[in-house]
């Protein structure tokens, strides 16, 4: 058994409730990485970084950090990048950069061990040193209880450039953790943590379930002298100049199999030769010189047995659209938001390819542009593809559902097909303009029957079709099981 397995089996085997929790540090274990270096890239861009500044992170780095004392140096660098600047600011910006870098560092493994935990219901705690703006998007994306972190200073709402109590690195961390764990109840002894580095020791060693996650400075020495799991868990490395030529070559397989089956519709007047030749052959071609293959688990027959029919799947990435081409192939329209109209090449082409374009920032225009969709349901038997997120995550959260796709199923009177997308995001993140070579995993759910469903009743049946992806998600087999 694999310690990312046994780990998976500790969990299943703990206590149930929220009076045990699982403690995740940031940087360096839910990331692989570090979220401080997408701020000083972003600030480097934009010239907000001093000579001083510079020289003085330089010096840090070069004698690293072993204490509270040297942490404290660190937080007096970062002073002048937060005086004067609003909270509200600083939140949108730790947004923006995790949507644009941060998020691409998540690792899978951990999303798995997050998941577990969840489906035992134990509370989900985020403890870092990190300051809120960097942690605030991850904890809303694994949906923690708490977010422990260094505080920083805010008067009228606005940043002082001091920090609040003490920073959350080496016993400060540790302190913060029995402080929560008194406050609610929390049972350490039957509690899980994760950490990389050995400054978090004693943090560690609040819980009896600790564990080491691609350890560093020592700390594998540490855990492996203390008998405690170690988790190496490492993101795919990938050459970025050969990404790019696979990159290229994808989109330049698709965009050529347009181009000529454009060319060959307008010849034979037939818009099938694109839509159902060209593009589905181009598509393969590309996803083939990108290196990317799919393999559908199970339920590969409800690809075809229940059509016309609702698709709905998870949206993780730009590559959700080759795949679902790849699994759906004949006989369906997708629907996006409009602005992918205006995309250059690739908005023509699905534009031609008869793609159904909505405003999402008018909901009554937005139902009336599906009227086209519901009417090749009905009478054409033409299946409809959606993402009831509405929009890609940054991470493999499922957001919340629409109901937009869930009322066309009823009023065209079809039903709905989930089609769950395991991992598009890990080989093209949301912002990522480069692919990954790699293997999509699809599970086909069982057709939803819709006949029954009223107005009244289509919030419950929402909730329910997204229950099924939660499980699904969280159920996946291993590759031993599959």
């Amino acid at each position: 058994m694999t310690p990312l397995a046994a780990r998976l089996a500790e969990i299943q085997a703990a206590p149930s409730g929220d009076q045990v929790a699982a403690f995740f540090d940031y940087d360096g274990t839910l990331i692989e990485g570090f979220s401080v270096s997408a701020i000083y890239r972003d600030r480097i861009r934009r010239l907000d970084v001093g000579l001083a500044e510079l020289l003085q992170t330089f010096l840090i780095a070069l004698r690293g950090v072993e204490n509270e004392q040297d942490y404290a140096a660190v937080l007096e660098v970062t002073r002048p990048a937060l005086a004067g600047q609003t909270y509200d600011e600083m939140l949108a910006a730790g947004e923006r950069l995790f949507k644009e870098q941060t998020s691409a560092l998540l690792r899978p493994q951990m999303w798995q061990i997050l998941r577990a935990h969840k489906e035992k219901g134990h509370r989900i705690v985020i403890a870092s040193s990190a300051t809120r703006f960097q942690i605030a998007p991850i904890a809303r994306e694994i949906e923690a209880d708490h977010a422990l972190c260094t505080e920083a200073e805010v008067v009228d709402g606005v940043l002082t450039g001091n920090y609040s109590g003490r920073p959350l690195w080496g016993p400060g961390k540790a302190a913060a953790v029995r402080a929560l764990a008194r406050e609610h109840d929390i049972d350490l002894d039957a509690s899980f943590a994760y950490s990389d580095g050995s400054e978090d020791v004693p943090y560690l060693e609040a819980v009896g379930h600790p564990a080491a996650v691609s350890p560093r400075h020592g700390m594998r020495a540490e855990a492996e002298s203390r008998g405690w799991p170690v988790l190496d868990l490492s993101n795919p490395r990938h050459n970025r100049g050969l990404m790019l030529a696979r990159t290229s070559a994808f989109y330049g397989a698709f965009v050529a199999a347009a181009a000529a089956g454009i060319a060959g519709s307008l010849v034979r007047r037939d818009p099938a030769v694109l839509v159902e030749q060209a593009l589905p052959r181009g598509n393969e071609i590309g996803m083939a010189l990108g290196g990317v293959r799919v393999r559908v688990v199970s339920g590969r027959e409800h690809l075809e047995a229940h059509r016309p029919c609702v698709f709905v799947f998870n949206h993780q990435s730009k590559l959700d659209v080759p795949v679902l081409i790849h699994l759906l192939k004949h006989d369906f329209t997708g629907v996006a938001k409009k602005e992918v109209r205006t995309v250059p090449v690739m908005g023509q082409i699905f534009d031609v390819a008869g793609m159904v374009f909505i405003d999402r920032g008018d909901p009554a225009k937005a139902r009336e542009q599906l009227e086209p969709a519901v009417h090749k349901l009905r009478e054409e038997g033409i299946s409809l593809v959606l993402a009831p997120e509405g929009t890609r995550s940054s991470t493999p959260r499922l957001g919340p559902f629409k109901k937009g796709a869930f009322h066309i199923a009823m009023q065209a009177e079809v039903p709905i097909v989930p089609i769950v997308l395991r991992n598009t995001g890990e080989l093209m993140w949301r912002g990522a303009q480069l692919i990954a070579p790699g293997t999509v995993e699809v599970q086909v759910l069982p057709p939803v029957d819709t006949s029954s469903w009223t107005p009244q009743t289509v919030d419950v049946h929402v909730a329910e079709v997204r229950q099924q992806f939660l499980t699904t998600l969280a159920d996946w087999p291993t590759p031993e099981e599959q």
